[in-house]
């Protein structure tokens, strides 16, 4: 019978197609920052991208001490040099950028180191048995960024400007077409998630069209929305997290097409930032079905045992019987009674 105090004794190391993902998406991420502070126009302080690495770096590495010495384990980082620690690093150096690159706090720093540490943390406390392991299902940054949306009404997301206040022209158009060409690449070969960015973007469409007939949303703006930057980058490198979206090609239509109808839903309901909370909507679902898969399991697991240990029972007593010279047989439904030979 598989428990869930049993899948923590051993942490496997990521596969190494998925390290190479995070790496890419890690590159990627920085580059993108890079780029974003002196040509695009990022808005926060220069400083801030700093103080979120280290804020998630540091809740990383104490939160995986202390799992480890719960679990009686080394820590993930150790064992392979200075490339262990740096591999052990790419989740949390993905989920402070992008934290702090997509919400808007005004000057309030501390909203942002609280808003990492919620996203890095969230990955040790939300979690669902997945093949025999604890998994995170939250999406660390969109967790993190919802948290933030609902706890400082004053907070928002970055403005649609942030990501090309200081380019025209052709370069409006390149920027968002660099990010898609390297994120349908990073996606179609390495994570594999091209079915959910396919239903994600199908849907999308869908509720669009539906808001447009029903609510007289006008449905070339609504589509609109997936022209920009923050669209985009959504789609190629939040969405498509491999480690919070199912793997499956079904598994992936639905989770992807669910995000994109709870989208529709809430902006329907004249709800603000409906794609976080959409996206986390959705992560949280998909958590609850995998606790519910796990206790059906464990149920039908201690039911198979119980029936075997009836069956074992059963059976040392009738050789227990047999060696008193007695034969414990069910009841004959003719009457008569087997007499040992």
């Amino acid at each position: 019978m598989t428990d869930v105090t049993d899948v923590a004794a051993t942490v496997p190391r990521h596969d190494p197609k998925v390290v190479k993902a995070l790496r890419n998406f890690a590159m990627s991420m920085t580059v993108f920052n890079i780029i974003g502070y002196s040509v695009l126009g990022f808005e926060q302080p220069w400083l801030w991208p700093f103080i979120a690495l280290l804020t998630g770096y540091t809740v990383e590495i104490g939160l995986e001490l202390v799992g480890s010495r719960i679990d009686g384990r080394p820590p993930r980082f150790t064992g392979n040099g200075v490339r262990g620690v740096v591999e052990f690093l790419y989740p949390a150096h993905i989920t402070s950028l992008a934290m702090n690159m997509l919400i808007y706090v005004n000057d309030q720093v501390w909203v942002m180191i609280f808003g990492v540490t919620v996203a890095v943390g969230a990955k040790w406390v939300l979690r669902a048995p997945v093949r025999g392991r604890l998994r995170h299902y939250m999406n660390p940054s969109n967790f993190g960024i919802a948290v933030i949306l609902l706890i400082f009404p004053w907070a928002s997301i970055v403005p649609p400007y942030h990501f090309t206040e200081n380019v025209h022209g052709l370069f409006d158009w390149l920027i968002p077409a660099i990010i898609v060409t390297a994120g349908t690449m990073l996606n179609a070969k390495l994570t594999g998630r091209m079915w959910l960015i396919l239903s994600w973007l199908f849907f999308f469409v869908v509720q669009s069209v539906v808001r447009g007939i029903l609510f007289g949303t006008s449905i070339p703006g609504a589509l609109l929305t997936m022209t920009g930057v923050a669209f985009v980058l959504f789609t190629n490198y939040m969405i498509t997290d491999p480690g919070t979206s199912p793997s499956k090609p079904i598994s992936q239509i639905a989770f992807g097409g669910g995000v994109a109808l709870a989208y529709g839903f809430f902006t329907g309901v004249h709800i603000a930032y409906g794609l976080f909370f959409a996206t986390a909507l959705v992560c949280l679902i998909r958590g609850m079905f995998l606790w519910g898969i796990h206790f059906v399991n464990r149920s039908r697991e201690q039911f198979e045992a119980s029936q075997a240990l009836a069956a074992k029972e059963a059976g040392a007593a009738v050789e227990s019987s047999t060696e008193n010279g007695q034969v414990v047989s069910p009841p004959s439904t003719t009457g008569k009674e087997v007499v040992p030979a």
